[in-house]
């Protein structure tokens, strides 16, 4: 097959990184793989790992220019001839939608989390098939558009367990990392992820600094980006650390691209995230690296960490117990965390379950299916 992902950027985010995951598992399988972005940090790996990244701006909202945007889009469609287009973002699904038009080109969107029920979003569900990342999401749109649940079919993000996995660690990275940033001899407790206030980086500051006393040795790293729009937010941030008296045992490392060493120099990885459609990325990514995991868990969605297995769930914008489960975490001597991830969390079942979806759609547009 020849396949078409689009989606706006190509910089960090679990979007991203799926993406250039399937590009690279597609190419191992001998199926033509093409991205479509404005562009990013990870586009040369699109092309380094044997796909085509292709630029184009499928990444402004800008009503104004979206006209010639869809035509440039309808005359890549037409240029490239894929099998079928991929949409993983709603403003590269709404110029598909008008860009193929004619084409009887089969489209596949995928979504990805729980965005306000509206005609904008909307556009997500009309693909000829549409994946959803979680059962709970699945359900939220069904519910929210009166879907049919049989159109929707859920494929759990997938992590890259050859990649994540202890015995790939570059130890010496890991050596440098903490030479730099002060972690030699520290108990580290990292936090994942862009820095927004969906990630409630307040309830972690203020849960180290309730343990800033009986654990001298405790280190916060924050590991993720601040967009030009949220400098105000990582403002009041720091400010929030220097009020608790702890912001000398913060370390803001900003986007990094070891995460796998990253997971495992951490004695464990905290994802307090107030809005969750799925299993973040981050949490099974650390556990494959025998990380433990406190995390947020939300009603109707199946999580893969345990209590006491692998980690503790934590309740949300709760400081308090937080704290607490920091303290259980190192009181535990953990063994198998590894063993713990299911299957359908693994890249493997991932690509092979998009596969399946793509593999029928094409078959159903071919006429070849009976």
């Amino acid at each position: 097959m020849r396949v078409i992902q689009l989606l706006p950027e190509l910089n960090e985010g679990g979007v991203e990184r799926g993406t250039v995951e399937l590009n690279r598992e597609f190419i191992k399988q001998q199926h033509e793989s093409i991205v479509i972005s404005q562009g990013g940090m990870l586009a040369n790996t699109i092309e380094n790992d044997g796909g085509r990244h292709v630029p184009f701006d499928v990444c402004s909202k800008n009503p104004l220019t979206a006209p010639s945007r869809i035509m440039g889009l309808r005359r890549l469609f037409n240029e490239l001839k894929p099998d079928l287009i991929h949409a993983r973002s709603r403003v590269p699904a709404w110029l598909c939608h008008f860009a193929k038009r004619g084409l009887k080109l089969p489209l596949v969107t995928t979504v990805h989390g729980m965005n306000r029920i509206n005609r904008y979003s909307r556009i997500m569900t009309t693909g000829d098939q549409v994946i959803c990342v979680s059962e709970i999401v699945r359900d939220y749109v069904a519910k929210g558009y009166d879907l049919d649940p049989q159109r929707l079919t859920v494929v759990q993000r997938g992590t890259d367990m050859e990649y994540f996995a202890p015995a790939q660690v570059e130890q010496e990275w890991i050596s440098t990392f903490r030479k730099e940033h002060g972690l030699e001899n520290a108990w580290i407790v990292t936090g994942v992820g862009r820095v927004t206030w969906l990630k409630d980086y307040e309830s972690l500051i203020q849960a180290a600094a309730l343990l800033k006393d009986e654990m001298p040795d405790l280190r916060l790293l924050i590991v993720g980006g601040v967009r030009e729009d949220k400098q105000g937010y990582f403002t009041s941030l720091k400010k929030l650390a220097q009020e608790v008296g702890i912001e000398d045992r913060i370390r803001w490392a900003g986007n990094q691209t070891k995460m796998r060493e990253i997971y495992s120099l951490s004695d464990v990885l905290v994802n307090a995230s107030l809005k969750m459609g799925n299993v973040g990325r981050t949490v099974v990514e650390a556990l494959a690296l025998d990380c433990p995991v406190l995390a947020t868990r939300w009603e109707g969605l199946r999580t893969v960490v345990t209590d006491e297995v692998n980690g503790y769930n934590i309740e949300t914008r709760n400081p308090e117990d937080l704290a607490t489960k920091i303290r259980l975490i190192r009181e535990t001597n953990y063994t198998s965390i590894r063993e713990s991830i299911p299957k359908e969390f693994k890249l493997d079942a991932m690509v092979e379950n998009v596969l399946a979806v793509y593999r029928n759609l094409v078959s159903d547009s071919r006429g070849e299916r009976k």
